[in-house]
């Protein structure tokens, strides 16, 4: 497929590839690549927002459904530790304390969960079907009408329907929203855009923890009720946006739909772009799509397990992974935590509200950190961070020093992990997969991500209720275990991304680049500069429309 000259450090498509791309599309669009692609590469991040302010406004607006997703999954951990909820789905014991059974906080965290798994399954199937927006317009429709089932639910039973139901179009957002901000921005707004994924993950937080601390007090069905009837607010505000932006680019070119592709590209710049910029950066996709067909053959859930696409799969979802298993379920189960360790309820939500809060600013902050040193190197420091912050848990809560000491310890691991693995991840999943299998790539490792929440949905009830396992802060050990492995996987298996075209990350892990070098290595990927005879030969009887080609791009 490619060679790669080690001594050289450069990595090139193979000439047989180059030929075959010439061949499809031409000398004019590889040319018109070629100079998208530099163009994009050198584009400064000023440069680039005053270029693409469409595609910023219409990125940022389709995330927002993430903000919908994240303001759901909050309330029903929290509802376990709301003194109304618990009284009404309980168990209640003589003295007057009620607890939700921890079998019963599995299974609902569990439902929601594999709801989420079936439409992360099936998105990557509908966007290739119907495209992103119709996708996301359907998804936002059936959202509202699920959300009447926890709405009205009586009992246990009926909030497990109604959370296997609306993971649904979770499941969607979740790949959707992160495909569509990685296929309309250019490489200097991808950082912020696909990361600005984890900002909305951490508004949604932060909104939920608002209203889940102003009803906390109300002793009737409504301090429940309340937050869920707010969740009709977002589905209108998002399928505005869904119903003006236009379709990603990169699936009309997938689907030959060229002229559509221009006017899509053309629309995303705004007034600052010209017809001519678009259809130069068409180009761009165009050859890019006949690389990727050169290497997958195809563009199917199988061929993300398939030779290179293998590896980008396996860096997608283990990328994903590291947030399951670095401690992170112990900042998302705070309030509980705090709440089974003694500490009043009206407290502890506070305290969930300053943890938000932190989310979004760190977020913010990896946004320029990411520019400015990479997704590897913040990955890597972040993990080793979070690491030494679960020791202090764990000593701390051996120690029995106050509950108040471990909450300020899960706030920094909240920090730590919002600077760095959260917002990083987005853009690193959103990046290693190739544009023909970005939605699949990305639904695939976010499977992966839900399976494992699975898993720690169902044990971590357990660790901390103190009438199961009761471990509290000492589960932090076995956290540090897991997170130990993801230190040792990130440092010899997750390669740098920054500043890289689709096309060049293409090439390079076409010529199987060892991860530490991907950083380093010098990228070719529109055929080599000093050309043999043979190559030569071989371009002179490539044949377009009866037409002999000699590509430009041998010159």
């Amino acid at each position: 497929m490619s060679s790669l000259s080690s001594s050289e450090g450069i990595a090139r498509i193979d000439e047989d590839v180059a030929v075959k791309i010439a061949t499809a599309v031409g000398n004019q669009v590889i040319q018109d690549a070629k100079e998208a692609t530099e163009s994009e590469i050198s584009m400064g991040f000023m440069e680039a927002i005053r270029t693409y302010p469409l595609a910023v406004l219409y990125s940022v607006g389709i995330s927002m459904a993430i903000v919908m997703e994240s303001y759901d999954t909050m309330l029903l951990g929290n509802f376990f530790a709301q003194p109304a909820f618990q009284k009404k789905f309980g168990i209640c014991a003589s003295n007057g304390k009620c607890q939700v059974a921890a079998s019963w906080q599995s299974g609902l965290s569990d439902g929601a969960q594999v709801g989420s798994i079936i439409g992360l399954l099936s998105v990557g199937w509908l966007t290739d079907k119907w495209g992103y927006r119709k996708t996301m317009i359907y998804s936002l429709i059936c959202m509202a009408a699920f959300n009447f089932i926890v709405f009205f639910a009586d009992n246990l039973v009926t909030l497990l329907i109604g959370n296997i139901l609306m993971g649904l179009p979770w499941g969607v957002y979740q790949s959707l929203a992160v495909s569509y901000a990685a296929d309309v921005c250019p490489v200097a707004l991808r950082p912020i855009l696909t990361s600005y994924v984890n900002f909305c993950w951490g508004a949604g937080h932060l909104i939920a923890a608002g209203v889940l601390r102003s009803t906390v007090e109300r002793k009737d069905e409504w301090a429940w009720r309340i937050p869920y009837a707010i969740q009709w607010i977002w589905p209108p505000l998002v399928l505005v946006i869904a119903l003006l932006c236009p379709e990603s680019p990169w699936f009309l070119v997938r689907k030959g739909r060229i002229a559509e592709a221009e006017v899509a590209v053309y629309r995303l710049q705004g007034v600052n772009g010209t017809k001519e910029q678009a259809k130069k950066t068409v180009a761009m996709l165009m050859h890019t799509n006949e690389l990727e067909i050169a290497a997958t053959e195809g563009a199917t859930y199988l061929d993300c397990f398939k030779n290179t696409a293998a590896r980008r799969t396996e860096i997608a979802v283990m990328v994903w992974l590291a947030q399951q298993f670095t401690g992170w379920v112990l900042a998302r189960y705070a309030t509980y935590y705090l709440v089974t360790a003694g500490v009043p309820a009206t407290h502890a939500f506070d305290l969930n509200i300053g943890n938000q809060a932190i989310q979004i600013i760190g977020t913010m902050s990896a946004w320029f950190t990411m520019m400015w040193f990479g997704r590897r190197a913040l990955y890597l420091v972040g993990e080793i961070l979070m690491w030494f912050n679960l020791l202090a848990v764990g000593i701390v809560y051996c120690l029995g020093v106050t509950p108040y000491a471990t909450g300020g310890l899960l706030l920094l691991l909240v920090l730590i992990y919002s600077c760095t693995i959260g917002p990083c991840c987005y853009t690193l999943v959103a990046e290693i997969g190739s544009t023909r299998l970005r939605a699949k790539t990305v639904g695939i490792a976010r499977i992966g991500y839900n399976v494992a929440g699975i898993v720690i949905a169902s044990v971590s009830p357990y660790m901390l209720n103190p009438k199961a396992w009761n471990l509290g802060g000492k589960s932090a050990f076995i956290w540090m275990f897991t997170g130990l492995i993801v230190i040792i996987w990130t440092f010899f298996r997750l390669p740098e991304t920054k500043n890289r075209s689709y096309s060049e990350l293409d090439v390079l892990f076409n010529n199987k680049v060892p991860a530490r070098k991907f950083k380093t290595t010098k990228v070719n990927q529109f055929g080599q500069e000093n050309s043999s005879e043979d190559t030569e030969e071989k371009l002179k009887h490539a044949v377009i429309d009866g037409e002999a080609v000699i590509p430009t791009l041998m010159a």
